[in-house]
């Protein structure tokens, strides 16, 4: 099928979303993964009929096979389940939609299967980054970023001849729910008040990077890997309106930008049918009445997850993966209630100071810098921290 394509987190946000573009383009999807929803994936299942089902678990396959019994579709679980979804043979395209580092290894099984990437899993660049990027040039893979600021880039630099033509990148940050507070103001803030992100709507750990602006920095690091160019060429701004999507500088003094409605349709879209445009369901950007655009400076005192991102993008090695590790944990504990606002970052930092720095790792042992940055997280609660 030239045009098929896998959804890897197909029950999540994106993954929703990627499969209405697809439904609207009508363009095959011939696998299907997620972790535990089970009656989400049979409706998608019903609907789109793919080859390949995977649940996160062989419990919950089971219960999907038992909601289709008479559904000609393979069930599989787990890992093996993910890397059959991302190399299946028909798919032409894999969208990464999974969250954390359960996305890399698909990831790379996509690569050397020679997909087209439509990446949306983070974690797979900020976490592995060189490794992806060498892994792609050496198998012939094409990654189209889906995340609305790296798919702005991506636009901006579609007729750019060259890398030295790039002054810096800019990314646009809309600042959270919480731009403009003091650290005393945040200091005891809910999940819930952490939750109510001003522009988009996302999974709730996106949205709790959003709110600690741990999310632009691992866009920071992701967008260093995918653009291939030094910290020092990448520039963070507020930007609360999230219309100016994200702006390239070039060399001659011009600036870029993409401008668009806050839809992830958008970028999903094109990274499905570049390098083509075609008509899509979304309301085009109306400047008259989208109001005057600000941009302003991130203030990294108010929200240190963003420094210590920067500071492991000039580290590289393994320390993207400890900080990505971390804060996956990190911030599962202030979902549930077990830890403060404060202390996603504070448990970050401990894991970057603690876990061994390796500056030229292998596979493995990226993800034992991932499983030990969650230890250091899983060992500490409120009372243990200072």
């Amino acid at each position: 099928m030239k045009n098929a394509i896998s959804v890897l987190g197909s029950t999540g946000s994106i993954g929703r979303q990627t499969l209405d573009v697809a439904k609207h383009l009508s363009i095959p999807v011939v696998a299907l993964t997620a972790g535990s929803n089970v009656e989400r994936m049979a409706q998608q299942c019903r609907e789109f009929q793919p080859l390949l089902a995977v649940m996160g678990t062989e419990e919950a396959a089971k219960a999907l096979r038992l909601v289709l019994p008479n559904q000609k579709i393979q069930i599989m679980s787990g890992k093996d389940g993910l890397l059959a979804a991302a190399s299946i043979e028909e798919a032409a395209t894999v969208i990464t939609a999974v969250v954390g580092m359960v996305g890399l290894e698909p990831t790379l099984a996509a690569i050397r299967a020679g997909k087209r990437i439509g990446l949306a899993n983070k974690e797979t660049l900020v976490c592995a980054g060189q490794l992806v990027m060498e892994e792609a040039d050496r198998y012939g893979a094409e990654i189209i970023p889906v995340d609305s600021e790296h798919s702005a880039i991506f636009q901006c630099l579609m007729g750019c001849q060259s890398r030295s033509e790039v002054k810096k990148l800019i990314l646009t940050c809309s600042g959270g729910p919480f731009f403009g507070k003091s650290r005393e103001e945040l200091r005891n803030v809910t999940k819930d008040d952490a939750l109510k992100h001003p522009n988009w709507k996302m999974g709730a750990k996106i949205t709790i990077d959003c709110a600690t602006l741990m999310n632009k920095g691992l866009e920071f690091i992701e967008a260093m890997r995918l653009y291939r160019l030094p910290p020092e060429k990448i520039q963070i701004v507020i930007h609360r309106q999230s219309v100016v999507h994200s702006l390239v500088e070039f060399v001659d003094g011009a600036v870029m930008a993409q401008l668009g409605t806050p839809d992830m349709r958008l970028p999903i879209q094109l990274a499905l049918t570049y390098p083509n445009r075609l008509e899509s369901p979304v309301e085009a950007l109306d400047l008259l009445g989208c109001g005057a655009l600000t941009f302003q400076q991130p203030d990294e005192e108010t929200f240190p997850c963003l420094k210590l991102a920067r500071d492991a993008a000039r580290l590289g090695g393994t320390a993207g993966a400890v900080l990505s590790g971390a804060n996956e944990a990190a911030v599962s504990f202030y979902l549930q209630n077990i830890i403060g606002f404060y202390d996603i970052y504070e448990l970050v930092r401990l894991a970057m100071e603690q876990v061994p720095y390796v500056e030229k790792p292998t596979l493995e042992e990226i993800l034992e810098a991932d499983r030990l940055a969650r230890a250091v997280v899983a060992d500490y609660r409120r009372g243990d921290l200072t």
